[in-house]
């Protein structure tokens, strides 16, 4: 009888410890690209106001639906974000981190601090790629490892305002992106706990 009850009280350690592991690690992670989202924004607002007047006018018309590549399929809405697994989710994240390793070396803007966003890229895709192995999704993380890139034309050599404007809109892409992955990150932590409203 004494074996019995230790059984269960490990096995009852066992499944209330898990949760606590996932959600520290899931915390790690959103701080991280919380951290990275705030870079984006202050560096898309300095260098939105660094701009001549009709400049901003007319870079404000790019439509930042071109922001999303093509082989990277994300939720459309709250709702869908909302119904996606959490495995999807992590998958998704971990993709559009992908792209942005590549591509954030075609902001030329030299006031953008490059080095400093190149450091913590591979940190949270490591961060986010140990919580998809721990929700058994190596295998999938696996077979999409292909670089991707955002979108269009920023392997051409530009020079004078059309350098400027894909600047603009390249920080303006790689700001919305981390903010996709910092609201995926943390309805994929919420479902950990059921009690929870994920409301988006």
């Amino acid at each position: 009888m004494d074996k019995l009850v230790l059984l269960l009280s490990m096995l009852c350690m066992s499944v209330s410890t898990q949760p606590v592991i996932d959600q520290r690690r899931f915390s790690i992670a959103v701080s991280k690209v919380q951290h990275l989202h705030l870079l984006a924004q202050k560096y898309f607002s300095d260098f939105e106001n660094s701009l001549q007047t009709e400049d901003q006018r007319q870079f404000n018309k790019f439509h930042q639906d071109f922001c999303n590549p093509d082989n990277i399929i994300i939720p459309d809405n709250k709702h869908e974000t909302q119904r996606s697994s959490v495995l999807n989710l992590l998958l998704i994240s971990k993709r559009l981190v992908d792209s942005w390793e590549f591509s954030i070396h075609f902001i030329t803007w030299n006031l953008f601090p490059r080095n400093q966003v190149l450091h913590r890229l591979p940190d949270l895709k490591k961060g986010i790629q140990m919580l998809i192995e721990a929700s058994d999704g190596a295998e999938m993380s696996d077979s999409i490892t292909l670089p991707v890139t955002p979108f269009g034309n920023f392997y051409e050599n530009l020079g004078g305002n059309e350098s400027q404007k894909r600047n603009y809109e390249l920080l303006a892409c790689f700001k919305k992106d981390m903010h996709k992955v910092e609201t995926y990150l943390t309805v994929a932590k919420c479902r950990l706990s059921p009690e929870a409203n994920c409301t988006l």
